[in-house]
């Protein structure tokens, strides 16, 4: 694409790590069963923050939550003492508002890794029952130099402190919304989710050095259906394809062509409106990326 930032030179003999800090679903894909597979092929070495433990994703009636945060500075001691290096830092749910520190000890501890923000708080105007508000303040706070941050419209309005405006959103409010995102800090924003009801689904990308004005556009068809999981495999996707070296714009493109065929595969799975999207036979389309 015309203009496209580059954000990682990637070397092909090289397989970069990534620090993946999410939670673990053990059932129900999302998180890191959708950020492992996926950072993998596209040819990351992938290392897990887990942020919390689920027995399955919130969508379930039933679920258990552990908080790991109480594990996680004697983690990264142990990362520091074998001298770990990352190339990436990719965060996404967590577990309380003490963990943002823990990702912030990571920015310090890896200044040269790209930071990649998918702050993951609810969806369709509310937030995922194990957040608060206190956990959604705290969560702003990584936007400030995220070389990435991909927020839904929940997300965008959380994190801006307005009212959900719905998925219908016109190109000023678009383009007022990026601003703000930018407003926050980040360095390049991808809003995801616009539908205007017309069998489309419309994902932006807006850098700070440009400004919300000179957004780019980015138009998937949009399929009859609903299925739990497809932001973070978005997310994974698309950190996989800046990992690769593709331009970020290209790389949001990827994420959702990338997703909308996953979604075509779950259809035909049992219970894939619960289980989460089936992406395992997609993966090659992210590993083409660094064959």
């Amino acid at each position: 694409m015309t203009d496209d930032v580059t954000l990682y030179d990637r070397d092909p003999h090289y397989i970069p790590r990534v620090a993946a800090v999410h939670d673990m679903c053990g059932y129900g894909k999302c998180s890191l069963t959708a950020a492992i597979p996926i950072l993998s092929a596209a040819g990351c070495d992938v290392c897990p923050v887990p942020t919390a433990l689920f027995s399955a994703h919130t969508k379930y009636a039933v679920f258990t939550f552990h908080d790991t945060t109480d594990i996680l500075s004697g983690y990264l001691d142990a990362w520091r003492k074998e001298n770990v290096e990352l190339d990436g830092v990719y965060s996404g749910f967590l577990g309380s508002p003490d963990q943002v520190s823990i990702i912030q000890r990571l920015y310090r501890e890896y200044p040269s890794a790209l930071r990649l923000v998918d702050p993951v708080m609810g969806d369709a105007g509310q937030m995922y029952p194990t957040y608060t508000p206190e956990l959604c303040e705290a969560m702003g706070a990584l936007a400030d130099g995220a070389d990435v941050l991909m927020p839904n419209l929940t997300e965008a309005s959380i994190l801006t402190k307005r009212d959900y405006p719905g998925q219908d959103l016109g190109d000023a409010a678009v383009t007022e919304l990026l601003d703000a995102l930018l407003g926050l800090g980040a360095k390049n924003v991808v809003l995801k989710g616009i539908d205007h009801g017309d069998g489309k689904i419309i994902n932006y990308v807006a850098s700070a050095e440009k400004g919300a004005a000179e957004k780019v556009e980015l138009v998937h068809d949009k399929l009859p259906y609903m299925i739990h999981g497809t932001g973070d495999a978005f997310a994974s996707a698309l950190c996989g394809a800046v990992m690769a070296g593709r331009g970020l714009a290209e790389s949001a493109r990827i994420a959702g062509e990338f997703v909308r065929h996953a979604m075509e595969s779950t259809r035909n799975q049992p219970h894939f409106e619960e289980r989460g999207v089936s992406f395992e036979l997609d993966l090659g389309e992210l590993t083409s990326l660094v064959k």
